[in-house]
């Protein structure tokens, strides 16, 4: 009988030994952050390729262009506790969730996820007082990733698609920089977790994982690279997620008068046929955000296509030209006609 249990007892302990700790949430929530990705444990391993439970990956329909870099995104969520529901905006995510994403460049873009180098790996977290943003910085042999307020300097290569060997100088934004990107009202916030850049197929897959209540009524919104839709659809997919979060009434932006939410049902709010407030050089002598059929007359298209500092948008995040973005942005233009 003593035998049985003790060997019962020592099968319990190597079932007990082999499950991982559990996400350490009073890490997340407290208030000074953790030096370490890994003291999180959002991940079962330290190079981060195996989350943890409650750690769902996920993706977004049409994301932030960012140097061509591959993003991994991953929703946490504290036990018994579930996203509302939002057909318009950012879902309604409670107190302790964390968005994690890192970005990494593949060696080859021909082969995306092999040998891939993960830069960074930025965290959203969701406070009793609001959101929080934390990069955190890979080191050299990517086996953990240290957290760095002040921001960093990366030295990045990769061979892209056309074998042509490519170079960035990847700039690892300081915790107030997030805020350039990720304000509204005042307040710091997700960009792309919208309904509509979830997609229906994903919300329902969260909502039989329980993840998120009360979904309804999902806008159907393609994909920015799904040929099979009309251009003019996506490339206001692709200006929703690249700059709406500037270009809104609650964002930095606002008194551009330019708003560029994918649902903004106001053409002239839209940019077509509207006259900058304030372009300055960024205008490029042109005289309207966006000239129906004329994308070569249109500011949006020429700040779109330009590195330069003071007239480039989006303004940070980027420090190369999105090629497929800016040709469906002005396939969408060239295909607008005059009221």
């Amino acid at each position: 009988m003593r035998r049985r249990l003790f060997a019962a007892a020592l099968a319990w302990l190597a079932l007990a030994a082999a499950q991982p700790a559990p996400v350490a949430l009073d890490r997340l929530l407290a208030d000074e952050p953790a030096p370490t990705l890994s003291a999180y444990r959002l991940f079962v391993d330290a190079r981060a390729r195996e989350p943890n439970g409650r750690v769902t990956p996920y993706a977004l329909n049409t994301p932030l262009f960012s140097d061509h870099a591959a993003k991994h995104r991953y929703l946490f969520l504290p036990p018994g506790s579930t996203v509302g529901y939002r057909v318009r905006g950012v879902l309604d995510f409670p107190v302790g969730t964390a968005l994690i994403k890192t970005f990494a460049y593949p060696a080859h873009m021909r082969a995306p996820g092999r040998d891939e180098r993960f830069l960074e790996t930025r965290l959203l977290v969701r406070k009793a007082s609001g959101w929080v943003a934390l990069p955190y910085v890979w080191n050299a042999d990517g086996s953990e990733a240290v957290l760095r307020k002040a921001g960093a300097r990366l030295d990045a290569a990769w061979v892209d698609r056309a074998g042509e060997p490519r170079r960035v100088r990847w700039s690892v934004p300081n915790v107030n920089q997030c805020k350039g990107c990720h304000a509204s009202a005042d307040a710091l916030v997700p960009i792309g977790p919208k309904a509509w850049n979830l997609g229906r197929t994903q919300l329902g897959r969260w909502t039989e994982l329980g993840l998120v209540s009360g979904v309804a009524d999902v806008p159907e919104v393609p994909a920015w690279d799904d040929a099979a839709a009309p251009a003019a659809v996506r490339a206001r997919a692709y200006l929703d997620v690249n700059c709406a979060h500037c270009h809104s009434a609650t964002g930095p932006a606002s008194n551009s008068g330019l708003f560029l939410e994918w649902d903004q049902p106001d053409r002239v709010a839209r940019g077509i046929g509207k006259r900058p407030v304030a372009a300055g050089r960024g205008g490029g002598d042109r005289e309207v955000a966006i000239e129906p059929g004329h994308p070569d007359r249109s500011i949006l298209v020429y700040r779109l296509e330009s590195t330069e500092p003071g007239v480039m948008m989006p303004e940070l995040g980027r420090t190369t030209v999105d090629e497929a973005g800016l040709a469906l942005v002005r396939a969408y233009v060239s295909g607008l006609s005059s009221p």
